[in-house]
Formats: structure tokens, C-alpha cells, sequence
């Protein structure tokens, strides 16, 4: 046990305590500038999904819509909460500026992440979509590199399904307990059931679970922090002003200074939205879409809402309050958060905060569990395995409920990602010319006045594309009210 701790120590070394984080902001900034800054151009573009229209008509298919409500729900977790007040503590008010920064150059990572994985997504024979970086990589790449698609698929399910599942359980059971007295076992019970109630039902059920539970706890969260805000407006400008202070060097309110904030902002605002390591890319094909450029658009929009929204309600949360106070140590976590808030508006709000932070789990733990399944089909598309796995997720949830110390076998999680983050920054880099050549489609049909473009398979016969799943619509007949 303790070889397999000093392996992955090495791992995680290697990966997130070396190269990862830089790499990631490298790319990103990369990718923006030769996208031309495509993050900025398609942004009204992005809010047109919350109509929650089928681009194909079919009643059937998995919406563009519902695929963001399901990366949303899996983006937004106890990072958002716990994560930014880390940051703050750690970085001071400037981590939270770093934070915007590296979401806004994540936006156009994610966009070319989630465009290859609807590119080369596969119809099943229920006319559901799977996709995602091992399929773009057996059909972008080439057969040659299946080995490579495995050890991707072998690392997402043992991070995302096992891994932070159980703590995802641990999570939601700790502030069950502490906020309301709950015991752990009936938590660990009632989650068990309902998340199998829900992964037993495929995609389609995680799809309707996710369209109810994301917009409830999204907007029920930033709802908090409006009031937050209200009640502080005053004090809002000198807090904007700290955090710009703050993010260059001008007040040092930690040790490291601009160093610290810089590192904490980004460290964490990619931990929370995920951009680059290749976890959304999985759920972003299952949406039925005109474009894989479409669905690009949304995912990068889903980056967006989590930094920029759900993070940023955290960080005006602590940073209004006079619970916080720079440099102090002691308090932080969640602790911070919910004191902060409790401090703003009572006692009543931490069961409140209790309650977001039990959906922001759940929605994660049905996104983690996809994740795993779409993987496992990379290997196997035994009905029998896809069976068990649900189970397994099932007693990983609820073991990490009732026995929080279980998650401390699960410490391959973070390695691991930062394995799958690698795999995916080098499949973008070398399918980034095939993604600009989509773009470059997309952009020539919006000048010429179609409202919704259509990737057609014939303009690139080079590609491994599966025709099944682009049949579209002649463009003349698309109405102008049409969705992204």
C-alpha cells in the first residue's frame, strides 16, 4: 500500500504539482488567440440554449440544453463552495480575479475539447449518442492509438464514478450531520436509493434529474448571494477594489502576495470548471445537434457559469462579511462560507447552504457516474457490466456517506486526473487543426446568413465521422427563431 501512495504521490507530482496547472493556461491562451478569440465572438450566442429547444425536432434525443444542465450540474460542486474560500484564504481577494481570468481562457478550451467530442460521437442502436476524448481519439487519432483511449477510459472510471463519488458522498453526509443532526447512515441510505433510481434510468433519467435539480440549486445559490450583495452594496466597490489590489501586487494581504493569488486562482478555478481535463467532453456528445461547433458554444458557456456565476457568489459571500480577515489562519472550507453567510443573513441560511450544498453533491455524483459509464463502453458494451457498475457506484456512494474515513483508499483520485488531463491537452493539440477546420465551416455559414449551421459529413470525407449521426437540415428551410 504505502508503494502504491509513493507511485501516485509521484503522479500527482508529476501532473499537478509540476507542469499540469501551467500547461493548462499555456493551451488555453494558445487556443484562444488561434480561435480568434472565439470564446468572445459566439458569447450572445451562448445564452440561446437556455431556450431549450431540440435542434433536430426529435423528442427523443438529448437536448443541447439538457447536456449543459448535466455538465453545469457536474462542474458545480464543493469546489465552489469549499474550493474558493481555500483560495481566498490562501491567495487573498486576488485569487478570485485569476479565477475569472483563467475561466474566461477555459471557455475556449473547453469549446475545442467538447467540439471534438461531438465531431466524432457515435450513434448507439437506440438512437442515444456516446462520445467523448477515447472516441476522439480511436476515430481522430487512429486505431493505432486505442491503448491510449483505454487508459484514458480506465482512469476516468476510477477517478470520476469511484474516486470522487465517494467523497462526494462524504461531502454531502459531513454537512447533512453537522448542519441539521442527521446521522450518516440514513444520509448514506437516501442517497444510495435515489442515485440509483437515476443511474438506472441512463442518460434520459440523469437528463430530467439534472433539468429539475442544476437550475434549483444555481439559482437558488446566486438568489443567496444577490441578497448578500443588496444588503452590502456599499461596501461593494471597496470589495472590487481589494480584489483587483490584490490580483497585482498592490496590497498584500498573505504570504506570496500577487505569487499566491495568482496560484490559488487559477489552481482553483480549474479544478472547479474543468476545462482542459476532459471529464465534460463526455456528456457535451450526447447532446443531438445541427454543429458540433453548437454544442462547443454551450459547454463553454456551462465554464462560465461555474466560474464567473457560482464561484463568484462564493467569493462576495466571504468577502462582504467580517468573518474573513486576511492572513488569519483557522477558519476555512466551508466553515467560512457558511459563517459568512450565517453572519449576513442568520442562522436560517446555513440550512439553506446545507441544502445547495446536498444538490451541488448529487448533481455530481450522477455526472460522475455518466462519466464512467461512457468510459466503460470504450472497453465493454455488456449489458451485464454496465449493471454492475451502477451498483458499484451505488455502495461507493453510500460507503463514503457512512464511513467518511473509506475515503481515504480512494487517494488515486487527484493523480489520476491529472493522467486523463494530460491524455486530453495532447488529443487537442493534435486535433486542434481538425477543429479549426470545423470552426472555420461554422464561421463561413454564419456569413452567409444561415442562422443555424449544418455540419455536413461530405465536405470532409477525410474524417472517421459516423454519417448516422449528422443527417441535417437543408439550411433554406431553418426557421430564424432557432436556438444556438
Amino acid at each position: 500500500m504505502q508503494a502504491l501512495q509513493d507511485l501516485f504521490g509521484l503522479i500527482e507530482f508529476l501532473t499537478w504539482g509540476w507542469a499540469l496547472i501551467p500547461l493548462l493556461v499555456i493551451f488555453g491562451v494558445f487556443i484562444t488567440a488561434l480561435t480568434g478569440f472565439v470564446q468572445f465572438q459566439f458569447f450572445r450566442r451562448m445564452f440561446r440554449v437556455l431556450s431549450g429547444a431540440n435542434q433536430t425536432g426529435d423528442p427523443n434525443a438529448i437536448s443541447a440544453r439538457e447536456a449543459l444542465l448535466i455538465s453545469v450540474g457536474g462542474r458545480v460542486g464543493g469546489g465552489n463552495i469549499a474550493g474558493v474560500a481555500v483560495a481566498i484564504t490562501l491567495g487573498g481577494p486576488g485569487a478570485v480575479f485569476w479565477m475569472w481570468a483563467i475561466a474566461l481562457v477555459g471557455m475556449a478550451t473547453s469549446l475545442v475539447e467538447c467540439s471534438l467530442a461531438q465531431l466524432y460521437k457515435r450513434r448507439e442502436p437506440n438512437g442515444d449518442f456516446r462520445g467523448g476524448p477515447a472516441r476522439s481519439i480511436i476515430h481522430g487519432l487512429g486505431e493505432e492509438f486505442h491503448w491510449l483511449a483505454v487508459v484514458y477510459a480506465v482512469c476516468l472510471i476510477a477517478a470520476f464514478a469511484l474516486g470522487f463519488n465517494a467523497f462526494q458522498g462524504n461531502t454531502v453526509a459531513g454537512a447533512v450531520q453537522d448542519s441539521l443532526g442527521i446521522g450518516r447512515l440514513w444520509t448514506g441510505i437516501l442517497l444510495a436509493v435515489v442515485a440509483g433510481f437515476i443511474v438506472f434510468g441512463g442518460i434520459h433519467r440523469i437528463a430530467k434529474a439534472a433539468d429539475v435539480i442544476v437550475p434549483i440549486m444555481a439559482l437558488g445559490y446566486i438568489l443567496m448571494a444577490l441578497v448578500v450583495i443588496v444588503l452590502n452594496i456599499g461596501s461593494v466597490p471597496g470589495v472590487l477594489i481589494s480584489i483587483f489590489n490584490n490580483a497585482f501586487g498592490f496590497e498584500e494581504v498573505v504570504g506570496g502576495g500577487m505569487g499566491a493569488a495568482i496560484a490559488q486562482g487559477l489552481r482553483r478555478g480549474l479544478f472547479s470548471n474543468e476545462a482542459g481535463l476532459g471529464s465534460a467532453p463526455n456528456v457535451a456528445a450526447t447532446a443531438d445537434v445541427r454543429h458540433p461547433i453548437s454544442q462547443g458554444i454551450t459547454q463553454a458557456f456551462s465554464v462560465f457559469i461555474d466560474t464567473i456565476f457560482i464561484c463568484s457568489c462564493t467569493a462576495f459571500i466571504i468577502l462582504l462579511g467580517d468573518v474573513y480577515v486576511p492572513g488569519a489562519e483557522g477558519i476555512d472550507g466551508i466553515a467560512l462560507t457558511q459563517q459568512s453567510l450565517v453572519s449576513h443573513l442568520g442562522g436560517w441560511s446555513q440550512y439553506l447552504l446545507s441544502l445547495m450544498i446536498l444538490l451541488f453533491a448529487f448533481s455530481s455524483i450522477i455526472y460522475n457516474y455518466y462519466l464512467g459509464e461512457n468510459a466503460l463502453t470504450v472497453m465493454t458494451k455488456n449489458a451485464l457490466a454496465t449493471n454492475a457498475l451502477r451498483v458499484i457506484v451505488i455502495c461507493i456512494v453510500f460507503l463514503g456517506a457512512t464511513a467518511p474515513g473509506a475515503t481515504a483508499v480512494f487517494f488515486f483520485s487527484d493523480p489520476l486526473m491529472g493522467v486523463l488531463a494530460v491524455v486530453n491537452l495532447v488529443v487537442i493539440m493534435m486535433l486542434l487543426p481538425t477543429c479549426l477546420r470545423i470552426l472555420k465551416d461554422f464561421r463561413r455559414q454564419l456569413n452567409e446568413g444561415v442562422q443555424r449551421p449544418v455540419l455536413n459529413p461530405d465536405d470532409f470525407p477525410d474524417l472517421d465521422l459516423d454519417r448516422t449521426a449528422w443527417t441535417g437540415v437543408d439550411p433554406e428551410k431553418q426557421g430564424e427563431s432557432a436556438s444556438t
